[in-house]
């Protein structure tokens, strides 16, 4: 009965709207365009279309075929096959440093971290760029098209011997000439992976509207199979592309990820007519600045304890969602305390959506600070693990594998287990636990957070029983699958941290500051990496003083000699303690956007229908009809 006395009434206000429209093209037929921007309000509640009220008059007019899980199809698509190389090389290049370039074994694994630290880092470009003045579409294929100029300078180099040093004694041997087109080549693969990281989570978490119950859940979901395309990619390049590479001519493992990365770029264009499309804004970094400029000129000017009488602009003529004033960081509202006569300029006054934007941001930093620590974890897989698999068994029967195809395992690993997570764990714990995802992004993180310091206890232990095995027992090689054990558990605390880290980062952000904050989940990693780097050196610094032979854990050429296991649980120890860090953060972070989730509405009270127009249009009027009823009820 219910139901039947909704549909009646949404379609008496259907046909008085269509009516009222029709009107208005009678009198002004010039009137086409806000025929459409009203028909498309009408259709907002649609899940196919993204843009609401306000929206409407700022983006591109949306046709219902926009949006969704079909326009994310091209985007797993292009992350599939841009990974399939991206992921390859970053964990090959160590051994290509090595073999072609000839640097040492901590040289290599330094140039692989500030390599991997700068591209990660670049994502804040990528992010800042499409927020700022080209949508995100066009800022992936412009990164897109600086990574193949990159891969195209590292073919012609690998292919021709004249362009790579002689061996030597020393820690790098590429000087000159050929140093330049060295850095030149790998630093605008750094360019390009690092932008085109920068937007794309954005682009596709664009194609859903959170503020839908529905598309809310179906957002949880893309960021769990936007990490399974990776996986998927990242198997194949780790397995095929690397055993191409280090078995035959490693020109041709550049050239196959050349060819994966062009065609990643075609399938992400040939998506452009599906994908809801953001209109870039005024600069995030710019409105940051001005709100920390604005604060330190106000500095001595009092905080009205009214919040009413801080500066804001009314929302229809801001064009945005306006964010509530919170008490949180007071000393950044000074920034919207505009003096009696004095006339609102940029410079001289912050709205208060502005300052809070800042506080949100703010409040976002300690997250992102507790999970580097992890990230440093990761370059030791993809440095001084490769290379301990270099002096390992790497036979199967007679079938040989390169050590740098050892990551396929955690990668199969998170294969396996997004499918699982996605459709056993998320159902059963979101019985539990009420919540859409089934755990907290945050929870999500500390999960990864623990298992990575398990794996770095485990790998410090392979290593002991691996230089046990060779120095006691006559050169005796371990097999390399020893080396399986930490890393599968670090693939699934990857599963855990990156994708809760993603979700994280898009859902509490400002609205125009998206790719901007999905970028901090690549920034932690890119901190990592640089960190891993200064570790390494600091490491070898110190403990070349206290040691006996004048040696530290990590020089010189023979790992044997080395003490990576005594690395390995340094990083355990500062792993452990950065958690409890963690955290004391999580406990303290307030959720920005948390929209309350009944389950009762999405899974029991819907109409049986096939149409997702109707059922859509019924979660979003029985939200009206809640929403009504406690407005009424407030006023008596």
């Amino acid at each position: 009965m219910v139901t039947i006395c909704i549909l009646q009434a949404k379609m008496q206000s259907l046909t008085l709207a269509i009516k009222e429209i029709a009107e208005l093209a009678i009198k002004k037929p010039t009137l086409h365009k806000k025929y459409q921007l009203g028909f498309n309000y009408l259709s907002s509640l649609d899940s196919n279309n993204g843009a609401n009220a306000r929206d409407v008059e700022n983006q591109a007019v949306k046709t219902p075929r926009q949006g969704g899980y079909r326009a994310t199809y091209f985007i797993f698509a292009m992350m599939l096959l841009d990974n399939i190389g991206f992921v390859a090389n970053m964990v090959s290049l160590v051994l290509y440093f090595m073999l072609v370039m000839h640097f040492d074994y901590s040289g290599s694994a330094t140039t692989t971290t500030n390599l991997l630290g700068t591209a990660f880092l670049l994502t804040i470009v990528g992010g800042f760029i499409s927020d700022t003045y080209m949508n995100r579409l066009n800022t992936c294929i412009l990164f897109g098209i600086i990574q193949l100029l990159g891969y195209i300078l590292l073919v012609i180099q690998s292919h021709d011997k004249k362009l790579q040093p002689e061996p030597c004694l020393k820690p790098r041997c590429v000087h000159g000439t050929k140093a330049l087109l060295f850095y030149t080549s790998i630093y605008l693969l750094a360019l390009g992976g690092g932008g085109i990281r920068g937007c794309v989570p954005a682009l596709g978490a664009d194609q859903f509207d959170e503020k839908k119950p529905k598309e809310r859940v179906q957002l949880a979901s893309f960021f769990n199979w936007f990490l399974f395309s990776i996986t998927i990619g990242a198997s194949i390049g780790v397995t095929f592309v690397v055993y191409v590479s280090s078995e035959f001519q490693w020109y041709k493992g550049f050239i196959i990820s050349l060819s994966c990365s062009a065609a990643g770029l075609i399938f992400i264009a040939s998506g452009k007519r599906f994908y809801r499309t953001r209109v870039p804004g005024e600069s995030p970094l710019l409105r940051v600045l001005q709100v920390l400029l604005v604060t330190v000129k106000n500095w001595r000017v009092k905080v009205p304890k009214n919040s009413d009488e801080l500066y804001e602009i009314h929302e229809s003529n801001l064009k945005k969602k306006l964010i509530p004033h919170t008490n949180q960081f007071w000393v950044l509202d000074k920034a919207a305390v505009l003096p009696e006569g004095a006339e609102a300029r940029k410079w001289k006054v912050c709205t208060v959506t502005q300052v809070e934007e800042v506080k949100i941001l703010t409040r976002m930093m300690p997250i992102l600070l507790s999970t580097i620590i992890m990230n440093t974890c990761l370059a030791q897989l993809q440095t001084f693990s490769i290379q301990q698999g270099t002096l390992m068994n790497t036979y199967i029967g007679t079938f040989n594998i390169p050590a740098a195809s050892i990551p396929v395992i955690p990668l199969v690993f998170m294969t396996l287990l997004i499918p699982v997570y996605e459709f056993a764990f998320v159902p059963l714990v979101r019985r539990i636990t009420g919540h859409p995802n089934g755990i907290t992004e945050l929870q999500r993180v500390g999960v990864g957070l623990v298992l990575s310091a398990i794996s770095m206890v485990i790998a410090g232990v392979v290593e002991v029983k691996r230089k046990h095995e060779f120095n006691d027992h006559h050169h005796h090689q371990i097999s390399l699958f020893w080396l399986s054990f930490h890393y599968a558990i670090f693939g699934v605390a990857d599963m855990f941290t990156l994708v809760g880290l993603l979700e994280f980062f898009y859902k509490e952000a400002p609205e125009d500051m998206r790719s901007l904050s999905t970028s901090f989940s690549f920034l932690s990693l890119s901190i990592g990496y640089y960190l891993s780097s200064a570790f390494v050196e600091l490491i070898n610094l110190v403990t070349s003083k206290l040691a006996k032979s004048k040696k530290g854990w990590l020089e010189g050429r023979d790992l044997n000699q080395n003490h990576v296991e005594l690395f390995y649980w340094f990083l355990a120890i500062l792993s452990m303690l950065n958690f409890l860090i963690y955290l004391l953060c999580a406990k303290w972070y307030k959720y920005q956007n948390g929209v309350s989730f009944d389950r009762g509405m999405l899974l029991k009270d819907a109409p049986p229908c096939n149409d997702e127009k109707v059922c859509t249009s019924f979660v979003s009027t029985c939200q009206n009809i809640h929403l009504n009823q406690d407005h009424q009820e407030s006023s008596h």
